[in-house]
Parts: C-alpha cells; sequence; structure tokens
C-alpha cells in the first residue's frame, strides 16, 4: 500500500482501536492471572503467538533473516521483553488494571529521557521537558497513595509495572540504536516472542504451580489475547507503521493508559480513587507532549 504523509480517518480508527487493544490487555491479563499463574501465562502466551505471527510473515513475504546483524540485538530484546512480562504480569496479581495502566504505559517518558543522551535530534525542547515533568507528578501522585489497594502488595506491584515499562523503553531504543532496526518489524516480534517463550516458562517453574483454576472461560480469554491482542493487534500496528508517519503516530500513545483505567472500572469494577484520576490526567497529558509534533529539539 501506497504511504501517506498524514494519518486519514481510517489510519485514527485504527490506532484508537490499537490503544483501546493495549488498554484491554491489562484488563485480560489479570483475568487470566485467577486461572494461570503469571509467569506461565506470559510464556504461553509467546509460545502460542509465535506460530500464527511467523505463518502471517511467510505468506505475505516479509524478510524474515538472523544474518542480517540483528541476532544478538534481537536476542537481548527478547530477553529483555521476558523480563518485561514477568514484571508485568506479577504485578497485575497484586495491584490493580487501574494503576498498572497508569505507571506501566510511561514507556514513552523513559524513551524520550534515553533518547535525548543517544539518539541525535532527539535532544528534550522546552516542550518535552514540560511532558516529562507532568508525567513524573502524575507517577508520584499514583504512588504517593493507593485508596483502595487490591491486596497486601499493592505498592510493590506498582513499582514493578514501573520497572517494566523502563524495559520496554529499552526494547524500543535497541529497535532503534542496534542492527535489530533493518529486521522487519514481524521480525522483530518473532525475536521477542520466540526467545522469551524458554525464559519464561523456565522462569514460570519458580512461581509455583502453573495452573490455578483454568475454566473454559479462562481459555477463551487466554485465546482471544493470543489471536486478537498479540496477533491481529501488533500486525495491524506494524501495517499502520510502514503506512503513516511514525512521528503523527506517537501522540495516540497516550490513549493507552486512558482506555487501561477506563476498562478496569467497566469491566472489573475497580474503584478509581481521585489520585489516579490525577495521576491518569497528569501522565497522559505528559505522553501528549513529549510526543507532540514539533515538539523535538535540536540536535
Amino acid at each position: 500500500m501506497q504511504r501517506k504523509d498524514r494519518i486519514d480517518k481510517f489510519g485514527a480508527l485504527v490506532l484508537v482501536s490499537f490503544s483501546a487493544l493495549l488498554g484491554l490487555n491489562q484488563v485480560l491479563i489479570k483475568l487470566v492471572n485467577a486461572g494461570m499463574q503469571p509467569v506461565f501465562q506470559a510464556g504461553l502466551r509467546s509460545v502460542c503467538a509465535f506460530v500464527p505471527v511467523l505463518l502471517f510473515a511467510m505468506l505475505t513475504r516479509k524478510a524474515l533473516s538472523v544474518r542480517d546483524g540483528s541476532l544478538l540485538p534481537g536476542a537481548l530484546a527478547g530477553t529483555l521483553f521476558a523480563f518485561e512480562f514477568t514484571l508485568l504480569f506479577v504485578a497485575l496479581d497484586y495491584t490493580s488494571v487501574a494503576r498498572a495502566s497508569v505507571l506501566f504505559y510511561t514507556m514513552p517518558i523513559w524513551v524520550a529521557v534515553a533518547a535525548h543522551f543517544l539518539i541525535p535530534g532527539e535532544s528534550l525542547s522546552l516542550t518535552r521537558i514540560a511532558g516529562l515533568l507532568l508525567a513524573c507528578f502524575g507517577v508520584i501522585a499514583a504512588l504517593a497513595h493507593n485508596v483502595n489497594p487490591v491486596s497486601d502488595k499493592a505498592f510493590i506491584g506498582d513499582l514493578l509495572c514501573l520497572l517494566a515499562s523502563t524495559l520496554w523503553a529499552a526494547i524500543a531504543l535497541l529497535a532503534r540504536l542496534t542492527k535489530l532496526s533493518k529486521s522487519t518489524p514481524e521480525m522483530q516480534l518473532l525475536y521477542q516472542l520466540g526467545v522469551s517463550a524458554p525464559i519464561l516458562l523456565i522462569l514460570s517453574l519458580a512461581f509455583g504451580d502453573w495452573f490455578r483454576d483454568p475454566t473454559p472461560m479462562i481459555w477463551a480469554i487466554f485465546a482471544f489475547q493470543v489471536l486478537v491482542v498479540v496477533c491481529v493487534g501488533f500486525l495491524s500496528w506494524f501495517w499502520v507503521l510502514s503506512v503513516y508517519p511514525a512521528a503523527d503516530m506517537a501522540v495516540y500513545s497516550f490513549l493507552a493508559p486512558v482506555f487501561g483505567v477506563l476498562l478496569g472500572w467497566l469491566i472489573l469494577g475497580e474503584s478509581i480513587g481521585w489520585n489516579v484520576g490525577v495521576a491518569l490526567l497528569l501522565v497522559s497529558t505528559g505522553i501528549a507532549l513529549v510526543n507532540a509534533p514539533g515538539a523535538r529539539g535540536k540536535p
């Protein structure tokens, strides 16, 4: 499909839908945690998603190669992916989806900070600094007070989400700064799924029994995660990335935590305290400012 110089209505619809899927993903993880051990769930999801993604890449004749210098950074990205999802899936056993969404989706903030030092042309302008400060205040607001903790380990869960977001940022930077950038998006996803699967399954042995109460509904939700969230969702994202300007797409990232908080409330009945609302507003505004067109400073 021919590349476009701006995001049209269809592109906006896909991006908003993808953000909604990312927000829903947190809810689905928490629901499946009731039937499966969190780390095992993450590993099994990587195993099950690898095959359909590989088949899609082969059918569409995407370039899949480990001989372009991407093997080592790809393996590192997959390893980071494994630990990122270990932290996130365990965190959702401890804390609410609303709080996890606010803290985990601070990822663009950590990318912006690291990019200032590592990537020419990505220096922090006044607009981006303002966005970073707002997001940091949002994180402080979220961590400072939990009106209705879902467990006695809620604060630990919050910190795990924040750490997971920094690993996600590290993966994004690897994809830009190393030879992993030569790989197609599909190959990058295959690296993450293929390398993370065995690591997660091995790590899961340290977290107790694999199954809790795996009802047919739990398996149905898990299948939805694999086929819709991971396969359809991320492959749609890659398609949009190949057609529309990346700089214009980034601003939509602020929608993911918004959907996460709203869906946690609608589906799980989570209470949204005032501090979560304030944190969501600050973090979302900060992400929008960091990613706003023209916000980048001079190298």
